[in-house]
């Protein structure tokens, strides 16, 4: 398997990361300091929470570019040894296209929306849900999970309708998403979920399943 990664990118949101972070625990520290200045000083009580409120968007801020570019192993890193074994007939894109991660191959076009959190993910009642992650963990330690259903449908239609302007209209691939949880300590019960969901150990199989059933002609 070919992989296309742009180092570039990773890099630069690496250390947009870091000082992010740095910058959170600076201002988380300024209002604990302030918050004890506050004490004997009243009038600095406004100030620590300001810096309070600022500390812990950037924190989130910080979650968000960690979760994606932060240390090895990341999330294009996971996904290329989920795949690690796929012949040189796929080709696996990382920040180097209209969307985040695109494998392209024999089993045909699939936009990849990797999900970092933990604990079991399950699909009910139109939702996917998550349980046995602490609250604190959810606020603080990662990113909540949300649609992820949604954002896939929506990187799925970006590039189809990149596709749509670059390759004449008798030519068009059908692109397809599925969902990727790369976190080691997640379990995935989603078989009822409208888009394929699976954890990253559980891809290049899906992968090559879908050639035999769907063998696509690019």
């Amino acid at each position: 398997m070919k992989i296309v990664s742009n180092q570039k990118k990773i890099n630069r949101n690496y250390k947009i990361g870091l000082y992010t972070s740095l910058a959170s625990l600076a201002f988380l520290v300024g209002a604990v300091i302030l918050t004890f200045y506050g004490l004997t000083r009243p009038e600095v009580t406004s100030y620590s929470f300001i810096a309070m409120i600022v500390g812990l968007i950037l924190s989130q801020v910080g979650v968000y570019f960690a979760n994606r570019w932060g240390k090895s192993p990341r999330v294009d890193e996971r996904l290329s040894q989920g795949l690690k074994g796929l012949d040189e007939r796929y080709t696996l894109y990382h920040y180097s296209t209209p969307v985040p991660h695109l494998l392209v191959g024999p089993a045909g076009i699939w936009v990849i929306n990797p999900q970092y959190q933990s604990g079991v993910v399950t699909y009910e009642k139109n939702r996917f849900r998550q349980k046995g992650v602490g609250f604190f963990s959810k606020v603080v330690g990662q990113e909540g999970l949300g649609r992820p259903d949604l954002e896939a449908n929506a990187y799925q239609e970006d590039f189809q309708k990149f596709l749509q302007k670059s390759l004449p209209e008798n030519s068009q691939p059908t692109v397809r998403s599925m969902i990727v949880f790369t976190s080691p300590k997640a379990t995935i019960q989603a078989q009822d979920a409208p888009i394929p969901t699976m954890h990253v150990e559980k891809m290049k199989d899906f992968v090559r399943r879908k050639h035999k059933e769907e063998p696509a002609n690019l």
